[in-house]
């Protein structure tokens, strides 16, 4: 059965199967909303229902008014009115599945594997600096893991791999993994990319292997010539976590008005650099980012924290906030 979706105070209205998400049935009507993991973990895509009835799995049934909705995990019981974060005309996106050989493996530090992928000879793959691709298993499961290249480097993908106890691909299948192994993926996927429609400065804000979304994003405005402010704030442990600490002076030879801040929340005895919460540092050095774009992505406690904090206290529009959470993966666990 197909309903009806509005977007309240637009004149946005699109169909949506029964068993079809409102994310996934807005993205084939052309239109783009916030998401990141879109397993009904992160909440990036959480909106409001004014009106009608949604199935939301991990939620439940949902009926409007009601607010915090996954959008992502939401199938319609009737014709309903949603009020996204933001939603904006864009073309569906055209993915490709590729199987891939593994070219190089490297590990920065004990943590971190750096996997560089290789197309086929001839096979070329777009997407948008800050997007994600899926690794296909043979049983049907998927990994999500941000492309850590530029996209004029459409030959292959490089991914940043943070070892997960127990994780099935980054403790077990990599692990196994060789040059010239295949590996299945899917690509683009994802929302976090730089809003060109405004010349905004902006703040780069991860953690941990967050860093591989920011590195393509930074690359991207080298390779384009860009001039907006970039601040890149980025947050680990102790400086080992680092794990690509010589890049960004390399950015800021080639990019103006880059700057650099890592913070460490557990220093090592002699680290004279910048401690604590990541973005409270944020806070300390930009105490007003109403006229800022802030892109967080890493640990989704820092993300959410990020958010209320740099919205409530450093007077940034909540819509000039764009989010990437790095969840875990497997079976989605019902919100409590």
């Amino acid at each position: 059965m197909t309903f009806d979706v509005t977007v309240s105070g637009t004149d946005i209205t699109f169909p949506c199967e029964s068993d079809e998400t409102v994310l996934d049935a807005a993205e084939r009507a052309g239109y783009s909303i916030p998401y990141s993991c879109r397993k009904g973990v992160c909440s990036t895509c959480e909106g409001g229902l004014a009106a009608g009835e949604l199935q939301v799995r991990g939620q439940g049934l949902a009926r409007g008014p009601a607010t915090g909705v996954l959008l992502c995990q939401a199938r319609p019981c009737t014709s309903v009115e949603i009020t996204p974060k933001r939603i904006v005309q864009r073309a569906a996106p055209v993915r490709k599945v590729i199987t891939t050989k593994v070219h190089r493996i490297t590990r920065p530090n004990a943590d971190v594997v750096v996997l560089h992928l290789r197309f086929p000879s001839g096979v070329r793959a777009k997407f948008q600096a800050g997007q994600y691709l899926k690794v296909l298993m043979e049983d049907g499961d998927s990994r999500n893991y941000s492309m850590a290249n530029p996209p004029h480097e459409s030959d292959g993908v490089q991914l940043h791999i943070r070892h997960v106890p127990g994780g099935r691909f980054s403790e077990g299948v990599l692990a196994g993994l060789e040059k010239g192994h295949a590996l299945t993926v899917e690509l683009p996927y994802g929302e976090f990319s730089l809003d060109e429609e405004v010349d905004h400065p902006v703040i780069l804000l991860g953690t941990g292997t967050g860093m591989a979304p920011l590195k393509s994003i930074i690359e991207d405005q080298i390779k384009r010539g860009g001039s907006r402010p970039m601040h890149l704030y980025w947050g680990a442990r102790n400086s080992q976590d680092l794990y690509l600490a010589d890049l960004p002076a390399q950015w800021a030879k080639r990019l103006p008005a880059f700057i650099f801040t890592p913070v460490l929340s557990e220093p090592e005895p002699g680290w004279s650099g910048r401690t604590g919460w990541v973005h409270r540092t944020v806070l300390e050095d930009y105490p007003d980012l109403s006229a800022h774009q802030v892109y967080a992505c890493g640990n989704p406690i820092m993300t959410t924290a990020a958010l209320n904090d740099l919205t409530a206290e450093g007077q940034l529009s909540p819509d000039a906030f764009y989010c990437d959470a790095f969840v875990p993966s497997g079976e989605i666990q019902p919100k409590i």
